[in-house]
């Protein structure tokens, strides 16, 4: 997938995110502001998940629940300095449940991330519009 979207099409871009990954380990690579967080907020959402969304900078890992009770972890490695600190916190146990994984910031964890991994690349382009590619 290779798109142009605004921010009124987030809801259907995280639909076309979610339908269209064969892996639920998703990587969101892109500068800072460009809009990750906003878009697993609503890829969250879609998901059916009911807690408060937000960015785990600090504590790396947030879980959400999700109507239907299964479990989303949204990730967040943008202050990690050492990969071991992803395998202290037991990152390789999280990749291999079988259920969504959302990762900001996977190029702090090159060597930890699963093969199969979806990557999803995020930038602003000059006329404010986003661009997807999957």
């Amino acid at each position: 997938m290779n798109k142009t979207y605004s921010l009124e099409d987030l809801d259907l871009i995280s639909k076309e995110v979610i339908t269209s990954t064969k892996n639920k380990t998703l990587l969101f690579y892109g500068e800072m502001g460009v809009g990750k967080t906003t878009l697993i907020k609503e890829i969250c959402k879609q998901l059916g998940v009911l807690d408060n969304i937000s960015s785990p900078t600090f504590s790396l890992v947030n879980e959400y629940q999700t109507t239907t009770e299964a479990k989303v972890f949204h990730f967040d490695f943008y202050r990690i300095e050492d990969e071991n600190e992803a395998l202290d916190m037991g990152i390789e146990e999280y990749f291999y449940q079988n259920t969504w994984c959302l990762v900001e910031w996977p190029e702090n964890i090159e060597n930890l991330l699963p093969l199969d991994a979806v990557k999803i690349e995020l930038k602003v382009l000059e006329n404010g519009q986003r661009y997807i590619q999957l």
